[in-house]
């Protein structure tokens, strides 16, 4: 895949507002991330997927200039599954027109949101319900779903783990991602980039942190989810390439 660009970008006008598309492109290492399909991490535990999810939230894109447009908040939390392709593509509407360059994103909810109770967290609760992107109030938001089966030298039938991320005791665990674009995103009336980006799951268990799933098959809490979450999550997502069409 190459990126795309314009010679002969529109100048930008007054208060000219455009759309940016973020697609978040879920991928295991080198290959597109299948359900049902096998994985060989480096610890030669075989994997197979049957749920990858996240919450992407707090969404701060930065002009070539510097100057930076930040979404509003209450249009600023999304869930991506990969169950659901049109979860997979975020259409930002109205975007001060301009040539950026970057993007920061938050993975999970962030602290404050949450502190904000069931009743400040507008219709967002109810989609984070439904799609079991939650435990308990209390217990709070699960920031990365991911489950499926492993097997190994020693478990040589499929077997079922499950690896959620969010709020482990006093460890809120949210964390930040930022990305520099290959090419600016010429946000305009009449040009609507889209940043293609890449969301490798291997990095989530086979990252700077390793997980053996013979040790344990329900990473939900501890050390190991900090772990996950401030040293493989930040990690997994990359900037294939930008179109600006």
């Amino acid at each position: 895949l190459t990126s795309c660009n314009n010679d002969d970008t529109p100048a930008v006008a007054a208060d000219e507002k455009g759309t940016l598309k973020v697609e978040f492109d879920n991928v295991y290492g080198s290959a597109d991330l299948a359900f049902a399909t096998s994985y060989t991490n480096s610890n030669g535990e075989v994997i197979k997927v049957s749920k990858a999810k996240y919450i992407v939230s707090n969404i701060v894109l930065t002009k070539a200039d510097g100057s930076t447009y930040t979404v509003p908040k209450s249009q600023s939390y999304f869930i991506i599954d990969e169950a659901t392709a049109a979860s997979t593509l975020l259409n930002l509407p109205n975007i001060p027109a301009g040539d950026y360059k970057s993007i920061k994103f938050g993975i999970g909810v962030d602290k404050a949101q949450w502190e904000l109770g069931a009743t400040g967290q507008g219709d967002f609760l109810t989609q984070a319900q439904a799609a079991g992107m939650m435990w308990s109030w209390s217990a709070g938001y699960k920031f990365v779903a991911f489950e499926g089966t492993f097997t190994s030298t020693t478990v040589t039938t499929d077997t079922s783990y499950m690896v959620h991320t969010g709020q482990t005791g006093t460890d809120y665990n949210y964390t930040e991602v930022t990305l520099n674009f290959p090419n600016n995103a010429l946000v305009r009336s009449t040009i609507t980039p889209q940043v293609h980006i890449f969301a490798d799951f291997k990095k989530v268990i086979d990252g700077t942190t390793k997980i053996n799933f013979e040790e344990g098959l329900d990473v939900m809490g501890g050390t190991k989810v900090q772990q996950i979450m401030s040293t493989n999550v930040p990690t997994m997502f990359t900037v294939n390439h930008v179109h600006n069409d």
